[in-house]
Protein backbone atom coordinates (compact mmCIF):
# COMPACT_ATOMS: atom_id res chain seq x y z
CA UNK A 1 0.00 0.00 0.00
CA UNK A 2 1.27 3.45 -0.92
CA UNK A 3 1.47 6.17 1.70
CA UNK A 4 0.68 9.68 0.57
CA UNK A 5 1.41 12.65 2.81
CA UNK A 6 0.90 16.36 2.21
CA UNK A 7 3.06 19.20 3.53
CA UNK A 8 1.19 22.53 3.77
CA UNK A 9 4.03 24.88 2.81
CA UNK A 10 7.68 24.99 1.85
CA UNK A 11 8.52 26.10 5.40
CA UNK A 12 7.10 22.82 6.76
CA UNK A 13 8.96 20.60 4.29
CA UNK A 14 11.87 18.67 5.80
CA UNK A 15 14.53 16.61 4.06
CA UNK A 16 14.20 13.67 6.46
CA UNK A 17 10.53 13.28 5.48
CA UNK A 18 11.46 13.02 1.79
CA UNK A 19 14.28 10.48 1.81
CA UNK A 20 13.48 7.41 -0.29
CA UNK A 21 10.18 8.90 -1.50
CA UNK A 22 8.77 10.66 -4.53
CA UNK A 23 8.09 14.38 -4.11
CA UNK A 24 5.35 16.09 -6.10
CA UNK A 25 5.85 19.85 -5.85
CA UNK A 26 2.80 22.08 -6.35
CA UNK A 27 2.61 25.84 -6.82
CA UNK A 28 -0.62 26.28 -8.75
CA UNK A 29 -0.47 30.10 -8.74
CA UNK A 30 1.85 30.08 -10.56
CA UNK A 31 5.35 28.59 -10.65
CA UNK A 32 4.66 24.94 -11.43
CA UNK A 33 1.87 25.90 -13.84
CA UNK A 34 4.39 28.09 -15.70
CA UNK A 35 7.11 25.42 -15.74
CA UNK A 36 4.68 22.81 -17.05
CA UNK A 37 3.44 25.19 -19.73
CA UNK A 38 6.94 26.18 -20.85
CA UNK A 39 8.07 22.57 -21.26
CA UNK A 40 4.81 21.58 -22.93
CA UNK A 41 5.35 24.32 -25.51
CA UNK A 42 8.83 23.21 -26.50
CA UNK A 43 11.21 24.67 -23.95
CA UNK A 44 14.11 22.20 -23.76
CA UNK A 45 14.93 22.67 -20.08
CA UNK A 46 13.97 24.79 -17.09
CA UNK A 47 16.50 25.63 -14.40
CA UNK A 48 14.71 26.70 -11.20
CA UNK A 49 16.80 28.87 -8.91
CA UNK A 50 16.04 30.51 -5.60
CA UNK A 51 17.36 34.05 -6.05
CA UNK A 52 17.45 36.79 -8.68
CA UNK A 53 21.25 36.87 -8.38
CA UNK A 54 21.47 33.13 -9.17
CA UNK A 55 19.25 33.57 -12.21
CA UNK A 56 21.39 36.38 -13.62
CA UNK A 57 24.57 34.43 -12.86
CA UNK A 58 23.37 31.38 -14.81
CA UNK A 59 22.30 33.40 -17.84
CA UNK A 60 24.24 32.64 -21.01
CA UNK A 61 23.72 32.94 -24.75
CA UNK A 62 20.45 31.27 -25.71
CA UNK A 63 19.23 31.20 -22.10
CA UNK A 64 16.08 33.13 -21.20
CA UNK A 65 15.17 34.47 -17.77
CA UNK A 66 11.76 34.27 -16.16
CA UNK A 67 10.46 35.05 -12.72
CA UNK A 68 8.59 37.24 -10.30
CA UNK A 69 8.78 38.90 -6.96
CA UNK A 70 5.53 39.78 -5.22
CA UNK A 71 3.61 38.72 -8.33
CA UNK A 72 5.38 41.10 -10.71
CA UNK A 73 7.95 40.47 -13.45
CA UNK A 74 11.55 41.07 -12.38
CA UNK A 75 13.08 44.06 -14.19
CA UNK A 76 15.38 42.99 -17.04
CA UNK A 77 13.94 39.48 -17.28
CA UNK A 78 12.48 38.09 -20.51
CA UNK A 79 9.35 36.72 -18.84
CA UNK A 80 7.42 37.06 -15.63
CA UNK A 81 5.60 34.20 -13.94
CA UNK A 82 2.46 34.13 -16.05
CA UNK A 83 1.94 30.70 -17.63
CA UNK A 84 0.25 32.49 -20.52
CA UNK A 85 3.61 34.04 -21.44
CA UNK A 86 5.17 30.62 -21.82
CA UNK A 87 3.00 29.50 -24.71
CA UNK A 88 5.26 31.33 -27.16
CA UNK A 89 7.37 29.76 -29.96
CA UNK A 90 10.25 31.90 -28.69
CA UNK A 91 10.92 29.24 -26.05
CA UNK A 92 11.17 26.28 -28.43
CA UNK A 93 14.52 24.57 -27.99
CA UNK A 94 15.69 27.15 -25.43
CA UNK A 95 16.69 26.89 -21.78
CA UNK A 96 14.71 28.92 -19.28
CA UNK A 97 16.09 29.97 -15.91
CA UNK A 98 13.25 30.82 -13.53
CA UNK A 99 13.00 32.16 -10.00
CA UNK A 100 9.81 32.72 -8.04
CA UNK A 101 8.94 33.66 -4.49
CA UNK A 102 7.79 30.20 -3.38
CA UNK A 103 7.70 27.56 -6.10
CA UNK A 104 11.35 27.34 -7.11
CA UNK A 105 12.34 27.31 -3.44
CA UNK A 106 9.97 24.38 -2.85
CA UNK A 107 11.52 22.45 -5.74
CA UNK A 108 15.01 22.84 -4.30
CA UNK A 109 13.86 22.04 -0.79
CA UNK A 110 12.45 18.74 -2.12
CA UNK A 111 15.71 17.69 -3.75
CA UNK A 112 16.51 15.04 -1.11
CA UNK A 113 13.63 12.91 -2.38
CA UNK A 114 14.45 9.98 -4.66
CA UNK A 115 12.41 11.63 -7.43
CA UNK A 116 11.04 15.16 -7.76
CA UNK A 117 8.35 16.22 -10.21
CA UNK A 118 6.29 19.38 -10.64
CA UNK A 119 2.51 19.27 -10.76
CA UNK A 120 -0.49 21.57 -10.98
CA UNK A 121 -4.13 21.27 -11.93
CA UNK A 122 -2.95 21.24 -15.55
CA UNK A 123 -1.19 17.84 -15.35
CA UNK A 124 -2.52 16.16 -12.19
CA UNK A 125 -3.37 12.82 -13.80
CA UNK A 126 -0.06 12.53 -15.63
CA UNK A 127 1.84 13.52 -12.47
CA UNK A 128 0.00 10.87 -10.45
CA UNK A 129 0.86 8.20 -13.04
CA UNK A 130 4.50 9.24 -13.13
CA UNK A 131 4.80 9.24 -9.35
CA UNK A 132 3.28 5.78 -9.04
CA UNK A 133 5.59 4.40 -11.74
CA UNK A 134 8.49 4.64 -9.29
CA UNK A 135 6.67 2.48 -6.73
CA UNK A 136 7.55 4.64 -3.75
CA UNK A 137 5.62 6.49 -1.08
CA UNK A 138 4.62 9.98 -2.16
CA UNK A 139 5.00 13.36 -0.47
CA UNK A 140 2.96 16.16 -2.02
CA UNK A 141 4.76 19.43 -1.29
CA UNK A 142 2.52 22.49 -1.36
CA UNK A 143 4.67 25.56 -1.94
CA UNK A 144 2.26 27.88 -0.19
CA UNK A 145 2.70 31.63 0.00
CA UNK A 146 5.22 33.36 2.26
CA UNK A 147 5.61 30.15 4.24
CA UNK A 148 1.87 29.77 4.79
CA UNK A 149 -0.62 27.28 3.37
CA UNK A 150 -2.44 28.29 0.17
CA UNK A 151 -5.87 26.90 -0.65
CA UNK A 152 -5.21 26.34 -4.35
CA UNK A 153 -2.19 24.15 -3.60
CA UNK A 154 -4.19 22.13 -1.08
CA UNK A 155 -7.03 21.60 -3.55
CA UNK A 156 -4.52 20.45 -6.17
CA UNK A 157 -3.05 18.01 -3.64
CA UNK A 158 -6.56 16.63 -3.09
CA UNK A 159 -7.03 16.34 -6.86
CA UNK A 160 -3.76 14.42 -7.28
CA UNK A 161 -4.74 12.12 -4.40
CA UNK A 162 -8.01 11.37 -6.18
CA UNK A 163 -6.08 10.54 -9.36
CA UNK A 164 -3.72 8.28 -7.38
CA UNK A 165 -6.71 6.50 -5.83
CA UNK A 166 -8.18 5.84 -9.25
CA UNK A 167 -4.90 4.33 -10.45
CA UNK A 168 -4.32 2.07 -7.42
CA UNK A 169 -6.04 -1.24 -6.80
CA UNK A 170 -5.72 -0.57 -3.07
CA UNK A 171 -6.42 2.99 -1.89
CA UNK A 172 -3.32 4.74 -0.53
CA UNK A 173 -2.89 5.47 3.15
CA UNK A 174 -3.35 9.21 3.66
CA UNK A 175 -2.25 11.54 6.42
CA UNK A 176 -4.85 13.86 7.94
CA UNK A 177 -4.05 16.83 5.70
CA UNK A 178 -4.18 14.64 2.62
CA UNK A 179 -7.56 13.28 3.69
CA UNK A 180 -8.86 16.80 4.38
CA UNK A 181 -7.69 18.06 1.00
CA UNK A 182 -9.21 15.04 -0.73
CA UNK A 183 -12.59 15.92 0.77
CA UNK A 184 -12.08 19.63 0.04
CA UNK A 185 -11.36 18.94 -3.62
CA UNK A 186 -14.50 16.81 -3.96
CA UNK A 187 -16.54 19.69 -2.57
CA UNK A 188 -14.91 22.27 -4.85
CA UNK A 189 -14.25 20.37 -8.09
CA UNK A 190 -17.29 21.61 -10.01
CA UNK A 191 -16.52 25.27 -9.23
CA UNK A 192 -12.75 25.44 -9.01
CA UNK A 193 -12.50 28.83 -10.69
CA UNK A 194 -14.96 30.38 -8.26
CA UNK A 195 -13.31 28.84 -5.20
CA UNK A 196 -9.74 29.68 -6.21
CA UNK A 197 -10.67 33.23 -7.20
CA UNK A 198 -12.07 33.63 -3.68
CA UNK A 199 -8.78 32.44 -2.11
CA UNK A 200 -6.10 34.83 -0.87
CA UNK A 201 -3.87 34.33 -3.91
CA UNK A 202 -6.79 34.34 -6.33
CA UNK A 203 -7.98 37.68 -4.99
CA UNK A 204 -4.47 39.10 -5.04
CA UNK A 205 -3.81 38.13 -8.66
CA UNK A 206 -7.23 39.33 -9.79
CA UNK A 207 -6.58 42.68 -8.08
CA UNK A 208 -3.38 43.23 -10.09
CA UNK A 209 -5.05 42.31 -13.38
CA UNK A 210 -4.04 38.65 -13.64
CA UNK A 211 -7.45 36.99 -13.50
CA UNK A 212 -6.73 35.22 -16.81
CA UNK A 213 -3.73 33.51 -15.18
CA UNK A 214 -5.99 32.18 -12.44
CA UNK A 215 -8.55 30.92 -14.96
CA UNK A 216 -5.84 29.17 -16.97
CA UNK A 217 -4.33 27.54 -13.88
CA UNK A 218 -7.74 26.16 -12.86
CA UNK A 219 -7.93 23.93 -15.95
CA UNK A 220 -7.59 20.25 -15.12
CA UNK A 221 -5.66 17.53 -16.96
CA UNK A 222 -5.10 19.47 -20.16
CA UNK A 223 -1.48 18.32 -20.65
CA UNK A 224 0.53 15.13 -20.13
CA UNK A 225 3.84 16.91 -19.56
CA UNK A 226 5.50 16.12 -16.23
CA UNK A 227 8.58 18.21 -15.35
CA UNK A 228 11.25 16.07 -13.67
CA UNK A 229 13.95 17.67 -11.52
CA UNK A 230 17.31 15.98 -12.00
CA UNK A 231 20.70 17.50 -11.14
CA UNK A 232 19.26 20.98 -10.84
CA UNK A 233 17.40 20.95 -14.14
CA UNK A 234 13.77 20.24 -15.01
CA UNK A 235 13.09 18.45 -18.27
CA UNK A 236 9.92 17.13 -19.76
CA UNK A 237 8.51 13.66 -19.32
CA UNK A 238 5.24 12.72 -20.94
CA UNK A 239 3.26 10.09 -19.05
CA UNK A 240 0.00 8.86 -20.53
Amino acid sequence: MYRVTVTPSVNETYADDLMGKTAIVIDVLRATSSIITALHHGCSAVIPVETVYQAKDVRDEGVLLGGERHGKKIPGFDFGNSPLEYRTPELRGKTLVITTTNGTRAIHKSSKASHVIAAAMLNARAAARQALSWNKDVVIVCAGTRDKFSLEDGLCAGFIIREIEELCETPPELDDLGLAMRFAYERAKHRLEEVILSSRNGRRLAKIGLIEDVMYCCQTNIVDTVPMFIDGVMTSGVHR
